[in-house]
């Protein structure tokens, strides 16, 4: 059995979180794994070392603690952990979240079956009750080809960082996230791509991710910000695709948008990012909308 070492960044979250994602990665079936909590909380948050004692007084020699002089930010945070693991795999978990039992076994399976340098795989979205709001699959990627998963990436999204794994070494190699306001994930798998890497999809939803109020490590005017660097990012690779791709990475660009003007109480923005979204591809904005309620509907019933 090898290795695995799990990062876990930590940023102003509460105990009570903590200690959920820190029991799903203890409960582990695959037992052989290193947890790398990294503690990027600044100096003057009242938890800091609540969860810190909390933390240390685990009796799980697994258990590694570090704790950042200063705050880094969640892609600084994470290569923190990444460079002072020891496992041949890594893998990631968000100190709000959790990961079923055998979320690493299945992995580290389909990683050893296929040799890959990378995989990842489906997330639950719920919210504090445990209500399912999304459930983000890929079945839909019609060719891991580079060229042709690299069109997929910059329209969808391959994301979800407690869904990726990597050989150790080859994460290493590319140097870890980039230093990214928000978006990080999807920047990691850019360049994963484009190293050519072996990449995997494995169907299996063993991630569960929450959706709540509270301060994450990349949240509120940061998002939209990024986000706009980020739809800058994708237009360089506008050549590649055709008309009804651009289209809708334009489409997408702008819900996104909406969305976040929504959470930030900006309701004009709100608006208007809604309507531009509509109006840059109306058939693939409506088409988005009836899955996700067909989605939702499903797992609501």
């Amino acid at each position: 059995m090898k290795l695995v070492s799990i990062i876990m960044p930590t940023y102003k979250r509460d105990l009570q979180y903590v200690r959920r994602a820190l029991v799903s990665l203890i409960d582990q079936s695959y037992q052989n794994i290193e947890i790398i909590v990294v503690d990027d909380s600044p100096d003057d948050y009242i938890h800091r070392d609540e969860v810190k004692n909390f933390v240390q007084n685990i009796d799980d020699d697994r258990i590694i603690y570090i704790q950042n002089k200063e705050n880094l930010g969640g892609s600084l945070a994470r290569n923190e952990g990444i460079f002072r693991s020891s496992g041949e795999y890594i893998t990631f978990l968000d100190d709000d979240d959790k990961y079923k039992v055998d979320k690493i076994k299945n992995q580290v399976e389909f990683m050893e079956e296929n040799d890959y340098d990378m995989s990842f795989s489906n997330m639950l979205i719920v919210d504090t009750k445990d209500n399912p709001i999304d459930l983000r699959n890929y079945t839909n990627i019609w060719s891991f080809e580079q060229e042709e998963f690299l069109k997929y990436h910059i329209m969808r999204h391959a994301t979800g960082t407690p869904t990726f794994m990597y050989k150790a070494s080859k994460l290493k190699e590319i140097g870890g996230f980039d230093n990214a306001i928000m978006g990080q994930e999807f920047y990691l798998m850019l360049k994963s791509i484009e190293s050519g890497f072996n990449i995997g999809y494995l169907d299996k939803t063993d991630v569960i991710v929450y959706r709540h109020k509270g301060e994450a490590i990349s949240t509120g005017i940061n998002k939209i910000r990024g986000e706009k660097i980020l739809y800058e990012k994708k237009k360089e690779y506008f050549e590649l695709l055709n008309h009804r791709q651009r289209r809708f990475v334009r489409m997408r660009h702008y819900a996104v948008l909406a969305v976040a003007y929504k959470r930030n109480k900006k309701y004009l923005g709100f608006l208007f990012y809604s309507l531009v979204s509509f109006l840059s591809a109306p058939i693939a904005c409506l088409d988005e909308a009836y899955k996700y309620i067909k989605t939702y509907t499903k797992m609501n019933k």
